[in-house]
């Protein structure tokens, strides 16, 4: 198999040359020690290698994250792996740094030397793949140092791409611009084929035409996976009340035998509250929420995976990119707001291969003794319809056309409306800067309002639930196959038998 876009990178040897698919095994084994690769990892290393676009949907664990680094190693040129998390960005740079190889990031709490140093390396092409948030890639110094003629780009990588869909108070408006990125780099460096990918483990079948759209990739190639895990054993159980929530958190804890977990919880207060509680029952855990420091941080991820903490009670952020393949059990002290959230977290448990236990506690359906879920879904509807009017509000404020950092200036909340009327229909962005309003538009629901209704139905489903999450992911065949037949692996199948 020869690919015929694919330069040596190698100094010494004559740049024209192409590799060959027994070279690209070779350095893969030279790099990370492994013989060959796992479906689809060489269609996808080949589809990049050939300046192709890709979507890939990929379970937890199943080494993205290697997709896209080895052609960025290969080829000449600068490959950016825009990540939504800092720790997600530390712990991959870090393993390629270990290996020396020629990557590196930037984000906002990098110490000021470093910064220079990579901004450097940038300008005197000196890596081969930089992480950063699309904030800090839409920054002025980044940006202006990217657009250099000079410097050439090979590629653009979304790393968790599923973050592009998401709304609520975890909306990143960025990512809405990101597919202007490659039109304004190509037209300062015309020559330079750029491929866009978007990775994530996570997208059903209205979340990839949503990534595709924004990020505008042509005639992507699609690799799709199912996220069934035969070792991941699912369940839910009714928590009667405050209480009840607890003693049977405890109690599932206790059967883990002191084997490491995750306890996730979606706010930073019951992330606090619900650790000290824990450690009054004797176990070593803390808390793990966006408002510790960077080393606070740091030092939590590493004490987990050392196993000197033997769980954290945590939000969404905790997991992404933390290589710990040995966690026996995921528990949902709160369930989360989208069925995407929750595949992601519960896709942590069992990376080895090994059974992990699942379970997520809701309040009982009616409410009465127990409100906190149904209030936590009433505040997530209720912050969605209050963006979108205040989108809708300010447009009539705004110019037909302008420039981003004007807006921002001037209105607290203008990138996330200028963001939100881009999903809406209603404004298009001329490059990653400056958008037009089209006010003969007709809004459209930025985020669907079945999406939350979806997550109350699986946790209320009578059927299989590995056959209903296979459904809503597009994967009807495999869902059907399972609600005939019984999964053994969630709490509904084995009560029937």
């Amino acid at each position: 198999m020869h690919l015929p876009f694919l330069k040596n990178q190698d100094k010494n040897q004559d740049k024209n040359q192409h590799l060959d698919w027994q070279t690209v095994r070779h350095r893969f084994k030279e790099i990370w020690g492994y013989d060959d690769f796992r479906a689809p990892q060489g269609e996808i290393i080949q589809s990049l290698l050939t300046c192709q676009d890709a979507l890939i949907v990929m379970p937890t664990g199943g080494g993205k994250s290697i997709c896209f680094q080895l052609p960025a190693l290969l080829r000449q040129g600068l490959t950016l792996v825009v990540s939504p998390l800092v720790a997600l960005m530390e712990n991959q740079v870090q393993d390629l740094k270990r290996r020396r190889l020629p990557a590196a990031l930037l984000h906002s709490e990098l110490p000021s030397r470093d910064r220079k140093q990579v901004l450097w390396a940038i300008e005197h092409q000196k890596l081969r793949l930089l992480y950063l948030s699309p904030e800090t890639l839409l920054s002025a110094p980044v940006w202006e140092r990217l657009m250099r003629p000079e410097v050439q780009i090979n590629g653009l990588i979304l790393d968790e791409a599923h973050c592009l869909v998401q709304w609520g108070d975890t909306f990143r408006p960025a990512y809405r611009r990101l597919g202007m990125v490659r039109s304004a780099l190509l037209q300062a460096k015309p020559n330079s084929p750029m491929a866009i990918a978007a990775f994530t483990a996570t997208a059903d079948p209205q979340a990839q035409q949503t990534i595709r759209q924004v990020l505008q990739l042509q005639e992507p190639q699609i690799f799709l996976q199912s996220p069934y895990r035969a070792n991941l054993d699912l369940s839910v159980q009714i928590a009667w009340t405050p209480r009840d929530r607890r003693q049977k958190l405890l109690r599932f804890i206790q059967q883990g035998d002191r084997q490491a977990g995750l306890v996730y919880v979606r706010t930073r207060r019951d992330g606090e509250e619900l650790a000290t509680w824990l450690r009054q029952q004797g176990f070593q855990t803390a808390a793990y929420h966006a408002g510790l420091s960077p080393e606070e941080r740091r030092q939590m991820e590493a004490d987990w995976i050392a196993g000197s903490l033997q769980f954290v009670v945590c939000t969404s952020a905790f997991g992404m990119g933390i290589d710990k393949s040995n966690v026996r059990w995921v528990a949902h002290f709160h369930a989360p707001l989208l069925l995407s959230e929750y595949v992601q977290e519960v896709g942590r448990g069992g990376r080895d291969g090994k059974r992990s236990q699942a379970l997520t506690l809701v309040s009982e359906p009616t409410g009465w003794l127990d409100s906190a879920d149904q209030q936590r879904q009433q505040f997530f509807q209720n912050q969605m319809q209050k963006q979108q009017q205040t989108a809708q509000k300010l447009m009539r404020q705004l110019p037909d056309q302008g420039e981003i950092s004007a807006v921002t200036r001037q209105f607290k909340e203008g990138a996330i409306a200028l963001s939100l009327l881009h999903s809406t229909g209603q404004l298009e962005w001329r490059d990653p800067f400056h958008y037009q309003i089209d006010r003969a538009a007709k809004s459209q629901m930025a985020c669907p309002a079945q999406a939350p209704q979806q997550m109350v139905k699986y946790l209320n489903s009578r059927t299989c639930r590995w056959g209903f999450l296979l459904e809503a992911f597009g994967f009807s065949s495999e869902a059907e196959a399972l609600q005939v037949k019984g999964c053994q692996h969630c709490d509904r199948c084995r009560a029937k038998h």
